[in-house]
């Protein structure tokens, strides 16, 4: 496998299906500009996907309790804010049911009944048209493949894959079981508002299990569809985003100016006759000509991907054998290019469907990046000065004739704010009764385990490497086995290599805009900043060894000080 023009690792050609013809940028834009338009939701922001279910489980108990309604039909109505966005299928045919449903059933007046039914109406308009344009796309990805066909390559021998749909199948079953609960607690609720509003949410609670159940088996009836017969394909380039999901673009776009669509994927190595027709010899394989050995392959391609997650870097463009025909909603299967040079070709599977790239989406991820782009020049101004101050503080030592001193970092004025908010937030919801009870129990456990780390944690750098003080006592990592030390938003992030030292993190709540108006660097920015300048440069790192207390006590003393003072202002205002 090669890096040829514009950096893009290329597949072995034994590996192309014969007469595979290249996705190029016009018939990329004919697909492109077959997608529905813009007020069609096609590619819903990821809080939509928690928002509208719960919104949806408000309204329908909101509904029931006016006396709109009945609950099975409120939980209908109620679930056409998801059906839309989420779940087009259902919404495309029980639209009308929901209207016919509102027009006859339930005490609302004339005008609600007409507005609700137009309301509906609209909405099973666009998921019509919606499903109409699934259609127009497929049959421009059919044109594009120019009837070249081949059958889906399977994993290697070894490589497991999870069901498709299996984890949609197992939480539409639990929500259904949890409507079903819901609906039979009504009986346990006082007031008579809640007993008409629990029965509507758990009806819609046991929809929205329903429709997860219809997602999962929809995904898998798609998926083994894709692996029945020959399929069409096309030759493409992808690329693994900053949120691990798999990016797709025209096989000429080679600067990956124009993402196509995205779609999550499972990627498992290709088997050697489906991938380079290369023969195994040992434990290792080969790649065009080369011996590569899996075991020292797979740990690089892993070490890289944790590494470009945690920077929020995209992956290297490669490129790859589209199979299936692409369409919004639907499933495909890549043949790609590893993510490093020289690797074995994957098959990368979806988990989840193809969702368009519309210009909203783009203009958002533009403006991501600007972010990323600022963040990462702040940065490295930042590391310059912590890089100079640093050194002025080693030669002010040495000037002096001391021992050069240990660095250490501690919780300040941002921790101290986080949890004075928090503790502000918290206190409002105190009650008397069971739930008060429970309630600070709860408070008290999380005053102990909670309080210490974000009021006393304390990283100290010596020669050796860094030192963190915990409950139990103080952990510590290598200089050279340090991965990661990111100010990432509101959080301050440091890693290791070694798999057993987990991801040490501390967070605070932060306003950019006003640190920038006030000029004042959040303590968490200076933090990474030094600490990157002795990671990255060694002579910047101190000399002497940190010993006993200076690498950090145990936290299990003030953490059992502070549950017993929570609890006891806890009785006091009880």
């Amino acid at each position: 496998m090669s890096t040829e023009v514009g950096a893009v690792l290329r597949l072995p050609e034994a590996a192309i299906p014969e007469g595979c013809p290249p996705w190029d940028g016009g018939r990329a834009a004919r697909w492109t500009r077959a997608l529905p338009p813009r007020w069609v939701p096609v590619r819903p922001p990821v809080p939509a996907f928690v928002v509208l279910p719960l919104l949806a489980v408000l309204g329908a108990g909101l509904l029931s309790a006016w006396g709109a309604l009945p609950a099975w039909a409120a939980a209908l109505v109620a679930l056409h804010l998801v059906w839309p966005v989420l779940r087009p299928e259902a919404a495309a045919v029980l639209g009308p049911v929901a209207v016919g449903v509102v027009l006859t059933a339930g005490d609302l007046a004339l005008g609600a009944r007409l507005g609700a039914a137009a309301v509906l109406a609209g909405v099973w308009g666009t998921v019509c048209l919606r499903l109409a344009v699934r259609a127009r796309q497929r049959a421009v990805g059919r044109e594009a493949a120019g009837g070249v066909t081949a059958p889906v390559p399977t994993p290697g021998a070894g490589s497991e894959r999870a069901e498709r749909g299996t984890f949609l199948l197992w939480c539409g079953l639990g929500a259904v079981v949890a409507g079903g609960a819901l609906y039979a607690a009504a009986g346990l609720w006082d007031r008579s508002a809640g007993r008409q509003a629990v029965p509507a949410a758990g009806w819609c609670l046991a929809g929205l299990g329903l429709t997860l159940l219809l997602s999962g088996l929809l995904g898998r009836r798609r998926a083994l569809a894709l692996r029945r017969a020959p399929v069409p394909v096309l030759r493409v380039l992808v690329r693994d985003n900053s949120d691990a999901d798999t990016e797709v673009y025209a096989a000429d776009d080679l600067t990956a100016l124009h993402p196509l669509f995205t779609v999550s994927t499972y990627a498992s190595k290709a088997s050697r006759g489906a991938a380079d027709g290369g023969t195994d010899e040992g434990d290792g394989h080969r790649v065009d000509g080369h011996k590569v050995d899996g075991d020292e392959d797979d740990d690089e391609e892993l070490r890289a991907l944790i590494e470009r997650i945690g920077d929020e870097r995209a992956g290297p463009l490669r490129e790859a054998v589209l199979y299936g025909i692409p369409c919004e909603g639907g499933e495909a299967v890549f043949l790609a290019a590893a993510s490093v040079a020289a690797g074995t070709p994957v098959v990368e599977a979806s988990l989840g469907p193809v969702r368009p790239m519309t210009p909203g989406a783009l203009r958002t991820r533009s403006r991501a990046e600007k972010r990323r782009s600022v963040r990462a020049a702040r940065g490295a101004g930042l590391r310059a000065k912590a890089a100079e101050a640093v050194e002025a503080a080693a030669g002010q030592d040495r000037g002096d004739e001391a021992p050069e001193r240990v660095r250490h970092w501690s919780a300040g004025w941002a921790d101290r704010t986080a949890v004075a908010l928090a503790a502000l937030f918290l206190a409002c919801y105190l009650r008397s009764g069971w739930w008060g009870d429970v309630y600070a129990l709860v408070l008290t456990a999380l005053a102990g385990l909670v309080l210490p780390r974000r009021l006393a944690w304390r990283v100290t750098a010596d020669r050796e490497g860094l030192w963190f003080n915990g409950l139990r006592g103080p952990r510590h990592i290598l200089w050279d086995d340090v991965r990661m030390v990111k100010a990432d938003g509101a959080r301050l992030r440091i890693d290791s290599r070694r798999a057993a030292f987990g991801e040490w993190r501390v967070s605070s709540p932060r306003w950019s805009w006003l640190e920038a108006r006030l000029g004042v660097l959040h303590p968490y920015e200076r933090t990474a900043a030094e600490i990157t300048a002795m990671w990255r440069t060694p002579a910047l790192r101190p000399t002497a060894t940190a010993t006993g207390r200076l690498r950090g006590r145990p936290l299990w003393p003030l953490g059992a000080a502070a549950a017993t003072a929570v609890a006891a202002v806890l009785l006091v205002l009880r």
